[in-house]
């Protein structure tokens, strides 16, 4: 029986309870029926059972009948669930009948399978969190199990699960809670550690055991709440630098002892008040030198790579004092060194390792500015940069161009990354100069040219005006390359090119062999996409002096599609055409519009009659984004009064667009194609597009009404900004509105409708909002109005970064427009309508908000909340100290497992920290401290 049968028989998940055969029937069936399709079935109904309250108790009763590994994995896996993430559903008078009944289960499956055990062990862990009458947990463990070599397995997989859950965002615990949590932990510490030690101890051979010791050791470094003092003089340590000194290892014992170590070394807070740990992790790491050298020698690259992690956390972790006191005592300067030898290694992967501690290093020299201290680490740069060109060298044996599709590609964009922040310290100029001496005074295999050209594009747009020299003599050298050049040279020269726009800006006798050498990459296929990216930086930081090559960019234009380019490379290419464009005298712009957007309006013209051949696309969303790039980059400067030049071409250009977009109304993908089109062609220009607004509105609404599409909500808050002033195009831009309204509330009420639509939900209220600020009083007054407000009051707990921040934006605009005297004579109506919709829903809006922060947002959106909440406060203080008052009061004074989420005195300290805020920022803060208590 299938699970999809077995469901039917045994009673839907989500209804009446299921019976166990049925669960276990839909749990081999996930794991094998031989259809996928069958596969698919089991796990959607199983998933729904999962959600059910009857998942608890058959779970368990899985569990106790252990028939195979599968249903046991799914019961442990289950009961994790459940306890994660809907432990509200228990009452707690079962909490502690539900904890023995874990431990037996643990106890009798220890060896059925490790990842029933794991899973198990994140159950106890999470319950053990949440369940405040269970004190003391680590103790009672250890007590029960610790004696136990049998049970030493899943007691160290619980012991190491339980510090890492304590941050687990899974668990909504509250920071009282997780600060009882970790003082209760750091008590025990002790007794953990020494129950460590005995097992490392006594282990001989075990080397599985002692990677548990390993991995629970430094979940324990992790949570930080290990006695310094304690740990430096405790076995653990000389054991832990024993196995790594020991090159030879096994591989799982030498990872795990690296991750301890690099956990140790992480968990150190504050380098001087734990200094004696600090010495001894310092003076242990100084020792593995020999080992990485040894792991070297054998091409051994995991534990080479272990032993880059450890070198590298312990730059991180002593950075400070590396910069503020470089080679003295802890700031030893052999760390740096260290990094450099990896750096050496023959694989990128080690040098990469060590990238994010380059970046920090230079980030506190460039903040420091003392050329004295940088004068100490410019050499370690150098050394740096000397090492990475090594490894940005290709096989001598590649052929063709660079690989964007590999792994290499990817460092090597990290490398370029790291040059740009690490060339200050050697001076972008000198080190130009000497990596094209390098190429100079000698002649490198292709290769190397290659890599060295590839440094010198990452350095180039750091160069001043007073190197032209070195700079005059590069662009001689890379304009006049042989055409026998290896291809990666040639297409690396492009880029280099490409990079030192500036240079040919102010150097415009250039300007001509550069084109032509850029044109002759258009030519070779190869070369194509590298040389439209490089024609589209030299028009941007060229535009003035291009424009008597214009002639020569239409021409490149309107065969685009000969040069075999990327889809990006030709929309860069009409980008740079555009800005050109868009310098050309005014009388002339029309025209030359016209001519570039015409291969792009004929595709879209044959495919509306069905003739596309020849190879031409058949997609539309291809000429379209051609189009909206053009439209977006061509923006002349024209006075008031000034026809504006490309007001006639995009008039012209409008039936064929409207047409595209009624033809391909029901496909999303074209239509917002579309949409971003007649965007940029209106942002272009401007009030001169008011000719469109009744036809583009008029079908836009009535497409919408069959095919409710997000994007014409966005199109229509462009309209509103730009005509909402409008007193003529007001009422037209309301009634776009509210026809709006009716499908998008239609999509929005469904079931889930917010979270399965936010594109809708931030489009909807980026118009709302745009009609705020461009015309308040009109949807303040709207019949649509209280319907859009009973929307962003459902949508203030959406956790959906843009939606939200959108929902946000509106509320804080519509308070503001009631507060803001802008000497406008709107202003006492602006206000008394917000006074009275807040009069209305002020209470309900508050209650809301704090809802959202302290249960559905992640804190990276309080921000937006945050100027909500103030602009309430100034709107009416009076007011908002009762609403904010009022809303605390409703909030859980316990957490389901029976911890204080949130004392009398923090209620009242964030109620006062808000109601007397000086600006927006102390909200914001008070919010996130306050949030966590709940989180």
């Amino acid at each position: 029986m299938d699970a999809a049968a077995a469901a039917a028989t045994g009673g839907a998940a989500g209804g009446g309870k299921p019976s166990l055969d049925v669960v276990y029937q839909a749990i081999q069936a996930l794991y094998h029926d031989p259809e996928p399709a069958g596969k698919e079935r089991a796990s959607v109904w199983l998933g729904e059972f999962q959600r059910s309250m009857f998942a608890w108790e058959i779970s368990d009763q899985l569990l106790q009948m252990r028939r195979d590994v599968e249903s046991c994995y799914f019961a442990a896996q289950t009961m994790k669930m459940k306890i994660q993430f809907a432990f509200f559903e228990l009452p707690a008078d079962t909490h502690a009948s539900l904890r023995d009944s874990l431990l037996t289960h643990i106890e009798t499956l220890k060896d059925v399978s490790p990842v029933i055990v794991t899973q198990l062990a994140l159950a106890i862990a999470d319950l053990a969190l949440q369940m405040a009458t269970w004190k003391g947990c680590v103790q009672t463990l250890i007590e029960k199990y610790g004696n136990d070599v049998s049970s030493l397995p899943f007691l160290l997989e619980i012991l190491t699960v339980l510090p890492e859950e304590v941050h687990s965002r899974s668990l909504r615990i509250g920071a009282n809670r997780r600060t009882e949590i970790i003082e209760e932990l750091a008590y025990h510490s002790a007794v953990v550690v020494t129950l460590l030690a005995a097992c490392a101890e006594n282990c001989g051979s075990d080397e599985k055991t002692l990677v548990k010791v390993f991995r629970c050791l430094a979940s324990w470094f992790n949570l930080a709440v290990l006695d310094c003092h304690f740990m430096a003089n405790n076995k653990l340590l000389l054991i832990l630098f024993q196995v790594l000194q020991h090159d030879q290892a096994p591989s799982a014992l030498h990872e795990a002892a690296c991750d301890c170590l690099c956990s140790a070394l992480y968990g150190l807070e504050n380098v001087h008040t734990e200094l004696p740990l600090a010495t001894q992790l310092f003076e242990g790491v100084m020792t593995l030198q020999n080992g990485y050298h040894m792991a070297v020698a054998r091409e051994d690259l995991d534990k080479a790579l272990n032993y880059c992690r450890v070198f590298t956390e312990l730059a991180e972790t002593f950075l400070e004092m590396i910069v503020l006191s470089p080679g003295h005592g802890l700031g030893n300067l052999w760390t740096l060194d260290m990094l450099l030898t990896c750096a050496g290694h023959c694989q990128y992967e080690v040098a990469e390792i060590t990238f994010n501690l380059w970046y920090r290093l230079c980030e506190q020299l460039f903040q420091l500015k003392d050329n004295d201290l940088n004068a100490v680490f410019r050499p370690y740069a150098q050394r740096l940069i000397h090492a990475l060109c090594r490894h940005c060298q290709m096989d001598p044996d590649h052929e063709g161009v660079p690989d964007e599709a590999d792994d290499f590609w990817e460092f090597r964009l990290r490398v370029s990354d790291l040059v740009k922040d690490v060339i200050f310290l050697v001076g972008p100029a000198e080190c130009f100069a000497q990596l094209f001496a390098t190429l100079k005074d000698s002649n490198p295999p292709w290769e190397v040219t290659e890599a060295v050209l590839f440094i010198m594009s990452a350095i180039g747009k750091s160069i001043d005006s007073d190197n032209a020299q070195t700079l005059a003599e590069v662009m001689q050298a890379v304009v006049t390359l042989p055409d026998d050049a290896h291809l990666a040279v040639q297409y690396t020269s492009i880029q280099l090119v490409g990079e030192l726009g500036d240079f040919i800006d102010r150097n415009p006798h250039f300007l001509e062999p550069v084109l032509n050498f850029l044109t002759k990459g258009l030519r070779q296929k190869e070369l194509a996409s590298a040389a439209a990216s490089a024609v589209q930086s030299v028009c941007s930081a060229c535009r003035d002096h291009m424009a008597v090559h214009f002639e020569g960019l239409l021409q490149i234009a309107r065969s685009i599609d000969t040069l075999g380019l990327s889809h990006e490379s030709a929309i860069g290419l009409l980008k740079g055409t555009a800005l050109v464009l868009a310098r050309l005298p005014l009388d002339k712009i029309s025209e030359s519009l016209k001519d570039l957007c015409a291969v792009q309006v004929n595709a879209l013209k044959k495919l509306l009659t069905l003739e596309a051949s020849n190879g031409v696309s058949t997609d539309p969303t291809i000429w379209l984004d051609r189009l909206a790039a053009i439209f977006r980059h061509t923006n002349p400067i024209v006075e008031n009064g000034q026809l504006h030049p490309c007001q006639a071409v995009i008039q012209e250009i409008w039936p064929v667009l409207s047409d595209t977009l009624n033809k391909n109304q029901a496909d999303n993908r074209i239509v917002e194609r579309c949409c971003r089109c007649l965007r940029f062609a209106i942002r272009c220009v401007g009030k001169g597009s008011a000719s469109l607004l009744h036809p583009l509105v008029t079908q836009m609404v009535s497409v919408y009404q069959v095919h409710p599409h997000s994007c014409f909500l966005y199109l229509g808050s462009i309209l509103v900004d730009e005509y909402g002033t409008e007193e003529g195009c007001r009422q037209g831009l309301h009634d776009m509105l509210q026809a709006f309204c009716g499908p998008t509330f239609l999509l929005l009420e469904q079931p889930s409708g917010l979270r399965n639509h936010p594109d809708t939900v931030d489009d909807l209220f980026r118009l709302a909002t745009r009609f705020i600020q461009r015309s308040p009083v009109t949807l303040l007054q709207s019949a649509a109005m209280p319907a859009i407000l009973q929307c962003a009051l459902v949508a203030a707990t959406l956790d959906h970064r843009d939606a939200n921040c959108s929902v946000m934006k509106f509320l804080r605009d519509m308070v503001h427009t009631g507060i803001v005297n802008d000497h406008k004579e709107d202003f006492e109506a602006r206000r008394e309508l917000v006074h009275g919709i807040l009069q209305q829903h002020g209470q309900v809006l508050v209650d809301r908000l704090l809802q959202a922060a302290c249960f559905y947002l992640p804190p990276s959106t309080l921000s937006d909340l945050s100027e909500v909440l103030w602009e309430l406060e100034l709107f009416d203080r009076a007011t908002f100290c009762r609403w904010l008052e009022h809303s605390l009061k409703g909030l859980p004074k316990e957490s389901t497992g029976g911890a204080v989420t949130a004392t009398h005195k923090q209620l009242t300290d964030f109620h006062k920290q808000v109601t007397s805020a000086e600006d927006c920022n102390a909200v914001t803060w008070a919010l996130r401290e306050f949030t966590k208590l709940y989180r």
